[in-house]
């Protein structure tokens, strides 16, 4: 019949002029969306005229803005400018919310590329005071000892948990010890876990806003069973300094199981916040007033 008709053309034909598959074309008509002109009762096959032509190119160009199947469908059954008008809108409104949500992908994405390299040019075994930028940290206090960042899936689900979208943890979670404990030398055993968040995270749990801080802090080869020989080594920096622990430590395994299957290569931080001691203060200020 399409040979007897050149206004007919055969569903394997406008499939290839569109450049879609038979199957969608197939689809297309199952939903309602477009209906062959002609099906052969013979042979069941499927012939297609100029008119559902002009509705193909419509279902495409709609198709690359990334409009729904069903507002489609409900434009062609009721075709007005003034409804094309406010389903463009009301697709331009989704596109903006897209981009927007991509360019967040996209620092997450940066600023997993800078950490990754910054730890992998890290200078290790080697004590540092870093003065660190204000942040932003969700805290859990929980009592743990992990081995590695397994250990620590509990902890995070529940961190999780008050997060209004889906939150990427890869290099942000870690593990803390009190100042107490520091104190007191207990350094197996952690208290709290933490989750450093960007500043695009949309987080409606409790979190702090840490204000810049001077921090001691190491970098070692290896994870938190490696850990408690450098806080020994930290606390001996602390003691013979004369500073003073201000709050917790926080320990990130920067690079681990989640990234390489090679322990040789895992980076572990300690950061633990420190000021000048009281009496050390006061040391300083009665030598500048002799100074004087």
């Amino acid at each position: 019949m399409a040979k007897e008709n050149r206004e007919l053309f055969p569903i394997g034909e406008v499939a290839k002029m569109f450049r879609v598959s038979v199957g969608t074309l197939r689809h297309y008509e199952k939903i309602g969306l477009l209906a062959p002109e002609f099906v052969a009762p013979d042979t069941g096959y499927r012939y297609y005229s100029t008119r559902q032509l002009e509705c193909l190119n419509t279902i495409r160009y709609l198709r690359v803005l990334e409009m729904p199947l069903e507002q489609i469908r409900e434009f062609l059954q009721n075709r007005e400018v003034e409804k094309i008008q406010e389903m463009l809108q009301q697709q331009k409104e989704v596109v903006v919310q897209k981009q927007r949500a991509l360019e967040i992908v996209q620092r997450k994405i940066e600023n997993r590329l800078r950490q990754i390299q910054d730890a992998l040019a890290s200078e290790l075994d080697v004590i540092r005071q870093v003065d660190m930028p204000a942040r932003r940290i969700a805290w859990l206090h929980d009592t743990l000892t992990p081995k590695t960042y397994l250990d620590l899936e509990p902890s995070i689900r529940q961190l999780e948990q008050p997060a209004q979208e889906s939150v990427v943890f890869l290099g942000k979670v870690g593990v803390g010890i009190s100042r107490a404990r520091l104190e007191e030398g207990t350094y197996t055993e952690y208290d709290r876990v933490f989750l450093l968040l960007d500043q695009e995270d949309v987080y409606q749990g409790k979190e702090e806003a840490l204000p810049p801080e001077r921090c001691l802090t190491v970098r070692f080869r290896g994870s938190h069973r490696e850990a408690e020989g450098y806080y020994r080594r930290l606390m001996e920096y602390i003691r013979r300094e004369r500073l003073e622990i201000l709050g917790p430590s926080k320990e990130i395994t920067m690079i681990d199981d989640g990234m390489t299957s090679d322990t040789e290569k895992f980076v572990t931080e300690i950061q633990i916040p420190v000021g000048p001691s009281e009496g050390e203060t006061g040391f300083r200020k009665k030598e500048k007033e002799n100074e004087k």
